[in-house]
Formats: structure tokens, sequence, C-alpha cells
């Protein structure tokens, strides 16, 4: 259908009415003015499950470890380097997870590979309920991993691809805001139950994802990347309610959709419409893991100890609900502040945090080694620990990273990777995305202990602190402003093209 016709049936049908005397509106306006977002919050709420699953995949093993470090049974007993591999195997699945639902969207479409990746969720769970030995523990939080890893490639892309411009940003934050609430989920569940009951309830978000996902619909472009406009046409009048004349959104998109070849090939890597999103994909991915986030987390329980918090299982709960509140705040603010500027600031108070971080590491050790050349005594005679004074430093330090982490670079990449890749390579690049991600998040777990050891721990916080300076840096020079664009507009912008 001619885009151009569509433009002048709905200019003359919102200039004819009421709604703008002036005659001034925007197409964009005119079509926006008319949309009811209701079934679209219902279809985002659905989909969302997916996350917050994943949320309780990742916040799983931290109630669990410890009550498999010492239950009776023998076979499922862990030692460290069991607990190590049980927390951190997750990954290996997700990463597994990322490439196979980056296949998946492309074949089978967005709604039916988010229920697939409800299988495996489930499947996991069962794996760990039903486990009388550590190998089944393992093949339970793979199966859950790889569920995560395509949770985490397709939600992000079934939610831009259904929402429109105004928004698009409330609705992608939404999947970091079920994530972490997810974990603080599961963190408040493990406070009351026991690791195979927790497993249980672990499995029932998958399974009302599964049921509820068949109601749902496909995205429009998806449909349209495939030629069914009448089932795109369909899906658009559920999201964007009965008043809205959808023919000029598909109309948009189709001409979009017409102007690029039908799948991906190698030769489109040459294409900057292509090549640039991918890197700064990518590159959102590493610079996300290399923040600390995972070795803050890591030590969030050191901390509130030193800080003379004896109820550290209560202390998860409150970083939990921190990162809540501020991923909430930043999906709320998200379509009128802008992705660029949050991204700055989440970098600029990481920077800070880590560094403060790094500044109570050394100080820290600097005490320490006086203590041992005999001031010890003195101190102790002065009923003065020689760490109690510096605990607001560590306490103050997490809660600014934790918050900044929140506002920006938890959510922001993710929804960033579902904006900005052109829809014939959507799939193939979000797959190295997610990938990318993992892969990271699996490194920096596995090796932080062994960097702690030999750039010291102040050192490995202040090359977290420079790995935020740097995210801050790219931020300015190489991230585009997508708040308020369609996603052919954002496509044009790397095309160096002006968007439908």
């Amino acid at each position: 259908m001619d885009i151009q016709n569509e433009r002048t049936r709905l200019l003359d049908g919102e200039q004819g009415g009421d709604g703008d005397p002036t005659g001034l509106m925007s197409e964009q306006d005119a079509y926006l003015s008319k949309v009811k977002n209701r079934n679209l919050y219902l279809a985002t709420f659905v989909s969302v499950l997916g996350p917050m699953s994943f949320g309780f995949v990742l916040g799983y093993s931290s109630p669990a470890i410890p009550e498999l470090s010492r239950i009776a049974d023998p076979r499922l007993r862990l030692d460290a380097d069991q607990a190590s591999w049980f927390g951190s195997i997750v990954t290996v699945g997700a990463a597994a997870g990322g490439l196979l639902g980056g296949w998946l969207v492309g074949k089978i479409g967005r709604k039916l590979t988010l229920m697939f990746c409800s299988l495996p969720f489930v499947f996991g769970f069962t794996v760990i309920i039903a486990a009388q030995n550590v190998w089944m523990l393992y093949v339970g939080r793979v199966l859950t991993g790889v569920a995560s890893g395509v949770t985490s490639l397709v939600v992000p892309l079934y939610i831009s691809e259904m929402a429109h411009e105004r928004v698009r940003g409330l609705l992608g934050s939404c999947v970091q805001l079920m994530v972490v609430l997810g974990i603080m989920g599961v963190y408040l569940a493990g406070l009351y139950m026991d690791w195979r009951w927790l497993a249980i309830c672990s499995s029932i978000p998958p399974t009302l994802l599964m049921v509820c996902m068949c109601f749902m619909p496909e995205t429009p472009r998806f449909l349209l990347s495939q030629g069914k406009r009448r089932e795109a046409e369909e899906a658009l009048r559920f999201l964007r309610g009965p008043d809205a004349p959808v023919a000029w959104e598909c109309a948009r998109i189709e001409n979009a959709c017409s102007q690029q070849a039908s799948g991906f090939q190698m030769s489109d890597l040459k294409d900057p419409g292509v090549y640039k999103p991918l890197a700064i994909g990518v590159m959102l991915m590493i610079f996300q893991q290399m923040t600390g986030i995972n070795a803050i987390m890591f030590y969030a329980e050191n901390i509130f100890e030193q800080a003379h918090f004896k109820e550290s299982d209560l202390a998860s709960v409150i970083v939990g609900l921190i990162q809540v509140v501020f991923t909430g705040v930043a999906a709320l603010i998200m379509d009128r502040a802008g992705r660029k500027i949050l991204l700055i600031i989440s970098g600029v108070l990481m920077a800070i945090s880590t560094t403060a971080f790094g500044v109570y590491f050394y100080l820290m050790a600097k005490i320490h080694s006086t203590s041992s050349l005999g001031l010890a005594d003195i101190q102790s005679q002065a009923g003065v620990e020689p760490h109690a004074d510096l605990a607001w430093l560590a306490l103050a330090s997490m809660a600014v990273f934790i918050t900044g982490f929140a506002l920006g670079w938890g959510p922001i990449p993710w929804l960033v990777m579902s904006e900005i890749f052109p829809s014939k390579v959507r799939g193939v690049a979000s797959a190295a995305c997610v990938l990318t991600n993992w892969s990271m998040a699996f490194i920096v777990t596995k090796n932080f202990q062994d960097m702690m050891g030999l750039l010291t721990s102040a050192g490995t916080f202040w090359l977290f602190a420079s790995m935020c300076v740097l995210n801050v840096i790219f931020t300015i020079a190489f991230i585009p402003e997508t708040k308020g664009k369609t996603l052919e507009q954002i496509e044009a912008t790397f095309r160096g093209a002006s968007g439908p």
C-alpha cells in the first residue's frame, strides 16, 4: 500500500476533526492521538514474566547455596568449588541461549520464541527439584541459563517492535525492572522457604508466561517481514485500539521493510547501517559487565557485616530494593530524559563510587599493615576497631553504585539493543550482543578472585572506575539519542538518511 495515500488520509481525517484546529499537527502526532495503550501494556506485562523468571534464576543461587553447602545428604552437598560453579554455570547456558534465541526469532517469530523459552525454565527447575546429585543441580542450572539467554534477547525485541515511540523507553525499561523484582522476590522467598520449595515457586512465572502468551499477538514488524499484512493490521488493531488508523503505521513499516533485503548476509557487515549499531550494541554489553556490578554484588554481604549489619539475608533484600526503586525511577523518566543523558549520569555515579570503593580497600590495607606493626594493641585498648570508622564509606559507595547502575547501565543497554538494529539483522545482531554480555559476565565472575590477587582489591575497583570513565566517554562520542524516534527513524540515522 502506498504510504503517501495513507499519510493524506490520516492528516485529512485529523484536521477535519476538532483535535487540531490549526492544521499543524504532524502525521505522527495525529496518529498517536488516536492510540489507546491498554492492550499494549497488557502484552508488555505478559512478556516481562520472562525477565521475572530470569531474575528468579539469577537470584536463586544466593539463598540456595548456603543451604546446599550444609545439607545432610552428601550426594547434594556443595563444596566451595561446586558452589562457585552452581552460581556461574548459568552464564554459560545463557550465552548458548543467546545464540539459540537469535536463530529462533528469525525462524519462528518473537511470540513463539517467547513461548518456547518457558520450557527450559520449567524443565530446569523441575530437574533441580528432583535432583539426586550435584550433576542434576548443574543440568537444571544450565537449562534455566539457556532460557535466561533466550529471554534476555527476545523480550526486549518483542516490546520494542510492539511499542510506539512515546512509551517504548518506559516499556523497554520494564525488562530490567522485572529482572531485579525477580531477584528481590527470590531473596525474600528464600527467608521462608527451603531450596526445593524455592525452585517450585520459581517455575510459576514461566508457566504463566507460556499460558498467557497464547492470547497475545505476534509483533507487526515480524508479520510484515513475512508478507502477512492482514495479520499485521490485526495485531496493530489489538495493540493500538479500535480508533487508531493502523493502515498508516502498517504502510510506514512496510515501506521501511521493502527497502531491505529479506535476510542477513555476511556482506551486510559492510553496510554502515549494520556495522555501526552492531559495534555500539556489543560495546554497550562489554561496558555493562566491566562496570563491576558483579564484584559489588559479590562483596555486598561482607560490606554489611563490616558495618555491623548482622542480618546479611536482610541486607541482600535491601540491596534488591534499592535496585527495584531506582530501576522503576529510570523507567518512568526514560522517555522524558532520554537514554544518553541517563547513561552519562549513571556512568559518572558508578565511576565516583568505584573510585571510593578503591579508596576504602586501600585504607583498609594500610590499617591492617600498621596493625601488624604493633598498633593493633593500642587501638584495641582504646576500644576502637581498625575498620569500624570506614564502614560508612563502603556502605555509601555501594548505595551510590547500585543507584547509578539501576538508573542507566542496568536497563538501557538492553533497551538500546532492541532499538538500533535494522529488522533484517535484528535477530543475528541481538544474538551477538547477548552472547557478548553473558560471556563477559562469565569471564568477570570467574576471574574476579584472580584479579583481586593480581591487582589487589583497591586496584581492581580502580580498574572498574576507569572502565566507568571510558563508558561515559563512549556514550558521549558514539551513542545516538533514540528517545521519541520510531525504529525506522533510528535505522535511517545510521544509514545517513531521513526516516519515514
